[in-house]
Protein backbone atom coordinates (compact mmCIF):
# COMPACT_ATOMS: atom_id res chain seq x y z
CA UNK A 1 0.00 0.00 0.00
CA UNK A 2 1.21 3.51 -0.80
CA UNK A 3 1.76 6.29 1.72
CA UNK A 4 -0.38 9.42 1.71
CA UNK A 5 0.58 13.07 1.88
CA UNK A 6 -1.14 13.24 5.24
CA UNK A 7 0.73 10.26 6.67
CA UNK A 8 4.07 11.64 5.50
CA UNK A 9 3.27 15.03 7.01
CA UNK A 10 2.48 13.30 10.31
CA UNK A 11 5.83 11.48 10.15
CA UNK A 12 7.70 14.75 9.53
CA UNK A 13 5.95 16.49 12.43
CA UNK A 14 6.80 13.59 14.73
CA UNK A 15 10.43 13.87 13.60
CA UNK A 16 10.42 17.55 14.60
CA UNK A 17 10.02 19.46 11.36
CA UNK A 18 7.81 22.44 12.18
CA UNK A 19 6.15 25.51 10.66
CA UNK A 20 8.67 28.28 10.07
CA UNK A 21 11.63 25.94 9.60
CA UNK A 22 14.12 26.43 6.78
CA UNK A 23 15.20 22.95 5.72
CA UNK A 24 17.59 21.50 3.14
CA UNK A 25 16.34 18.13 1.92
CA UNK A 26 18.30 15.14 0.62
CA UNK A 27 15.91 12.35 -0.35
CA UNK A 28 15.75 8.92 -1.88
CA UNK A 29 12.37 8.50 -3.54
CA UNK A 30 12.87 4.74 -3.51
CA UNK A 31 13.58 4.74 0.22
CA UNK A 32 10.46 6.76 1.02
CA UNK A 33 8.43 4.23 -0.95
CA UNK A 34 5.28 4.51 -3.05
CA UNK A 35 3.15 7.58 -2.41
CA UNK A 36 -0.36 8.24 -3.66
CA UNK A 37 0.06 10.93 -6.32
CA UNK A 38 3.69 10.08 -7.05
CA UNK A 39 7.04 11.57 -5.98
CA UNK A 40 5.83 15.17 -6.18
CA UNK A 41 3.80 14.50 -3.06
CA UNK A 42 7.06 14.12 -1.12
CA UNK A 43 8.22 17.68 -1.71
CA UNK A 44 4.67 18.97 -1.31
CA UNK A 45 4.59 17.27 2.09
CA UNK A 46 7.82 18.91 3.24
CA UNK A 47 6.49 22.33 2.20
CA UNK A 48 3.26 21.55 4.07
CA UNK A 49 5.25 20.62 7.19
CA UNK A 50 7.19 23.92 7.31
CA UNK A 51 4.22 26.12 6.42
CA UNK A 52 3.37 28.81 7.22
CA UNK A 53 6.58 30.80 7.19
CA UNK A 54 9.04 28.04 6.37
CA UNK A 55 11.12 27.14 3.34
CA UNK A 56 12.28 23.95 1.65
CA UNK A 57 15.49 23.91 -0.37
CA UNK A 58 17.31 21.24 -2.37
CA UNK A 59 20.63 21.06 -4.18
CA UNK A 60 19.94 20.43 -7.86
CA UNK A 61 23.31 20.68 -9.58
CA UNK A 62 23.66 20.29 -13.34
CA UNK A 63 24.28 17.43 -15.78
CA UNK A 64 27.80 16.57 -16.98
CA UNK A 65 29.62 19.22 -18.96
CA UNK A 66 28.40 22.36 -17.23
CA UNK A 67 31.17 22.65 -14.63
CA UNK A 68 33.62 19.91 -15.61
CA UNK A 69 36.08 21.52 -18.04
CA UNK A 70 39.41 21.96 -16.25
CA UNK A 71 38.81 19.50 -13.43
CA UNK A 72 40.62 16.58 -15.09
CA UNK A 73 37.45 14.52 -15.22
CA UNK A 74 37.58 14.24 -19.01
CA UNK A 75 40.38 13.82 -21.53
CA UNK A 76 41.66 16.81 -23.50
CA UNK A 77 39.75 15.58 -26.55
CA UNK A 78 36.53 15.22 -24.56
CA UNK A 79 36.98 18.68 -23.08
CA UNK A 80 37.46 20.09 -26.58
CA UNK A 81 34.14 18.56 -27.59
CA UNK A 82 32.42 20.07 -24.54
CA UNK A 83 33.91 23.50 -25.25
CA UNK A 84 32.71 23.30 -28.84
CA UNK A 85 29.21 21.94 -28.30
CA UNK A 86 27.96 22.29 -24.70
CA UNK A 87 24.96 24.64 -24.63
CA UNK A 88 24.91 27.61 -22.30
CA UNK A 89 23.51 27.02 -18.83
CA UNK A 90 19.83 28.01 -18.61
CA UNK A 91 18.70 28.52 -14.98
CA UNK A 92 15.08 27.78 -15.84
CA UNK A 93 15.54 24.83 -18.16
CA UNK A 94 18.79 22.97 -17.45
CA UNK A 95 17.90 19.75 -15.68
CA UNK A 96 19.09 18.75 -12.23
CA UNK A 97 22.05 16.44 -11.83
CA UNK A 98 20.74 12.87 -11.67
CA UNK A 99 23.21 12.10 -8.88
CA UNK A 100 21.27 14.51 -6.66
CA UNK A 101 18.30 12.16 -6.82
CA UNK A 102 15.01 12.03 -8.69
CA UNK A 103 13.22 14.35 -6.31
CA UNK A 104 15.59 17.25 -7.06
CA UNK A 105 14.29 17.59 -10.63
CA UNK A 106 10.67 17.03 -9.58
CA UNK A 107 11.06 19.86 -7.07
CA UNK A 108 13.08 22.21 -9.31
CA UNK A 109 10.61 21.99 -12.17
CA UNK A 110 7.41 22.36 -10.11
CA UNK A 111 5.58 25.63 -10.89
CA UNK A 112 6.38 28.32 -8.35
CA UNK A 113 9.70 26.88 -7.22
CA UNK A 114 12.52 29.43 -7.22
CA UNK A 115 15.97 28.49 -8.47
CA UNK A 116 19.42 30.05 -8.37
CA UNK A 117 21.40 30.95 -11.46
CA UNK A 118 24.57 29.26 -10.18
CA UNK A 119 25.98 26.17 -11.82
CA UNK A 120 28.19 24.44 -9.23
CA UNK A 121 26.19 25.40 -6.11
CA UNK A 122 22.76 25.38 -7.74
CA UNK A 123 19.69 25.14 -5.53
CA UNK A 124 15.92 25.28 -5.76
CA UNK A 125 13.70 26.59 -2.98
CA UNK A 126 10.05 27.18 -2.17
CA UNK A 127 8.58 29.14 0.71
CA UNK A 128 9.10 32.34 2.66
CA UNK A 129 12.88 32.54 2.24
CA UNK A 130 13.05 31.18 -1.31
CA UNK A 131 13.98 34.47 -2.98
CA UNK A 132 16.68 35.20 -0.39
CA UNK A 133 18.20 31.74 -0.73
CA UNK A 134 18.34 31.74 -4.52
CA UNK A 135 19.61 35.28 -5.26
CA UNK A 136 23.09 36.88 -5.11
CA UNK A 137 24.82 33.85 -6.60
CA UNK A 138 28.52 33.42 -5.80
CA UNK A 139 30.61 32.19 -8.75
CA UNK A 140 33.94 31.61 -7.01
CA UNK A 141 34.02 29.38 -3.93
CA UNK A 142 30.24 29.04 -4.24
CA UNK A 143 29.89 26.70 -1.24
CA UNK A 144 31.44 29.21 1.18
CA UNK A 145 30.86 32.80 2.17
CA UNK A 146 27.66 34.26 0.75
CA UNK A 147 26.40 30.88 -0.44
CA UNK A 148 22.94 29.38 0.08
CA UNK A 149 24.64 27.02 2.55
CA UNK A 150 25.81 29.95 4.66
CA UNK A 151 22.29 31.38 4.47
CA UNK A 152 20.85 28.05 5.67
CA UNK A 153 23.08 28.20 8.74
CA UNK A 154 22.26 31.88 9.33
CA UNK A 155 18.54 31.04 9.22
CA UNK A 156 18.98 28.46 12.02
CA UNK A 157 18.09 25.90 9.38
CA UNK A 158 17.91 22.13 9.40
CA UNK A 159 19.05 19.28 7.17
CA UNK A 160 16.53 16.53 6.44
CA UNK A 161 17.81 13.17 5.20
CA UNK A 162 15.12 10.87 3.83
CA UNK A 163 16.88 7.56 3.27
CA UNK A 164 19.71 9.38 1.49
CA UNK A 165 23.43 8.66 1.56
CA UNK A 166 25.00 10.43 4.54
CA UNK A 167 28.14 10.98 2.45
CA UNK A 168 26.15 13.29 0.17
CA UNK A 169 25.33 15.99 2.75
CA UNK A 170 26.24 19.11 0.76
CA UNK A 171 26.50 21.27 3.89
CA UNK A 172 29.84 19.57 4.59
CA UNK A 173 31.31 21.45 1.63
CA UNK A 174 30.46 24.68 3.46
CA UNK A 175 32.39 23.45 6.49
CA UNK A 176 35.36 22.67 4.21
CA UNK A 177 35.25 26.11 2.65
CA UNK A 178 35.18 28.10 5.90
CA UNK A 179 37.32 25.89 8.17
CA UNK A 180 40.91 27.08 8.60
CA UNK A 181 43.35 24.34 7.65
CA UNK A 182 46.31 24.08 5.26
CA UNK A 183 46.57 22.16 2.03
CA UNK A 184 43.10 22.70 0.60
CA UNK A 185 42.87 21.51 -2.97
CA UNK A 186 41.71 24.18 -5.40
CA UNK A 187 39.71 23.23 -8.49
CA UNK A 188 39.60 25.59 -11.45
CA UNK A 189 36.96 25.03 -14.09
CA UNK A 190 34.82 26.70 -16.73
CA UNK A 191 31.04 27.09 -17.00
CA UNK A 192 29.09 28.03 -20.15
CA UNK A 193 26.85 31.07 -19.70
CA UNK A 194 24.77 33.26 -22.00
CA UNK A 195 26.06 36.84 -22.09
CA UNK A 196 24.62 39.38 -24.52
CA UNK A 197 23.03 36.62 -26.53
CA UNK A 198 26.29 34.72 -26.94
CA UNK A 199 27.68 31.68 -25.15
CA UNK A 200 30.81 32.47 -23.12
CA UNK A 201 32.93 30.29 -20.82
CA UNK A 202 33.36 31.78 -17.35
CA UNK A 203 36.46 30.81 -15.37
CA UNK A 204 35.60 29.74 -11.81
CA UNK A 205 37.34 28.18 -8.83
CA UNK A 206 36.48 26.47 -5.56
CA UNK A 207 37.96 24.30 -2.87
CA UNK A 208 37.63 20.94 -4.58
CA UNK A 209 34.18 19.41 -4.06
CA UNK A 210 34.72 16.48 -6.41
CA UNK A 211 35.25 12.89 -5.32
CA UNK A 212 38.99 13.61 -5.09
CA UNK A 213 38.23 15.59 -1.94
CA UNK A 214 39.20 18.98 -0.57
CA UNK A 215 42.27 17.57 1.19
CA UNK A 216 44.66 14.69 0.63
CA UNK A 217 44.05 13.42 4.19
CA UNK A 218 40.30 12.95 3.78
CA UNK A 219 39.43 9.26 4.36
CA UNK A 220 36.93 7.36 2.25
CA UNK A 221 33.35 8.54 2.89
CA UNK A 222 34.59 11.29 5.18
CA UNK A 223 31.31 13.22 5.18
CA UNK A 224 29.34 10.13 6.18
CA UNK A 225 31.77 9.49 9.04
CA UNK A 226 31.29 13.05 10.29
CA UNK A 227 27.50 13.00 9.95
CA UNK A 228 27.20 9.60 11.64
CA UNK A 229 29.47 10.76 14.48
CA UNK A 230 27.24 13.80 14.97
CA UNK A 231 24.15 11.60 15.01
CA UNK A 232 25.69 9.21 17.54
CA UNK A 233 26.58 12.08 19.88
CA UNK A 234 23.34 14.07 19.59
CA UNK A 235 20.56 11.60 18.78
CA UNK A 236 17.43 12.35 20.78
CA UNK A 237 18.39 15.96 21.48
CA UNK A 238 17.10 19.15 19.89
CA UNK A 239 20.05 18.94 17.49
CA UNK A 240 19.23 15.54 16.00
CA UNK A 241 16.14 13.36 15.62
CA UNK A 242 15.68 10.02 13.89
CA UNK A 243 12.52 8.23 12.79
CA UNK A 244 10.57 6.87 9.87
CA UNK A 245 9.16 9.06 7.11
CA UNK A 246 7.21 6.70 4.92
CA UNK A 247 9.53 3.76 4.46
CA UNK A 248 12.72 5.79 4.79
CA UNK A 249 15.09 5.99 7.72
CA UNK A 250 14.95 9.73 8.27
CA UNK A 251 17.23 12.08 10.17
CA UNK A 252 16.66 15.75 11.01
CA UNK A 253 19.84 17.67 11.89
CA UNK A 254 20.56 21.17 13.12
CA UNK A 255 22.62 22.77 10.33
CA UNK A 256 24.76 25.13 12.42
CA UNK A 257 25.55 22.47 15.00
CA UNK A 258 26.55 20.02 12.28
CA UNK A 259 28.95 22.56 10.76
CA UNK A 260 30.40 23.35 14.19
CA UNK A 261 30.93 19.62 14.74
CA UNK A 262 32.55 19.08 11.34
CA UNK A 263 35.08 21.90 11.28
CA UNK A 264 37.39 20.78 14.12
CA UNK A 265 37.32 17.22 12.77
CA UNK A 266 38.41 18.55 9.38
CA UNK A 267 41.13 20.72 10.92
CA UNK A 268 42.48 17.83 12.99
CA UNK A 269 42.43 15.43 10.04
CA UNK A 270 44.07 17.92 7.68
CA UNK A 271 46.85 18.41 10.21
CA UNK A 272 47.72 14.71 10.16
CA UNK A 273 45.82 13.49 13.22
CA UNK A 274 43.00 11.28 11.86
CA UNK A 275 40.02 11.87 14.11
CA UNK A 276 38.23 8.62 13.46
CA UNK A 277 41.31 6.45 13.86
CA UNK A 278 41.91 7.97 17.28
CA UNK A 279 38.34 7.86 18.55
CA UNK A 280 36.86 4.69 17.07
Amino acid sequence: MAYTRQSLCHDLARLGLAPGDTVMVHASVRAVGPVFGGPDEIHHTVVDAVSPGGTMMMVTGCPDGFDDVGRGKFSAAEEAQILAHQPAFDPGATRADRSDGTLAEFFRSWPGTKYSDGVTMRIAARGARADWLTTDNVWNYPHGKGSPLEKLVAACGKVLLLGSDHDAVTLMHYAEHIADFPGKRIARYKVPLLRGGERVWLDCEEFNTSSAGCHANWPDRFFALIVDDFIARHDGTKLCARGKVGGSDAVLLDAAALVDHAMPIMVQTANGRPYFTETK
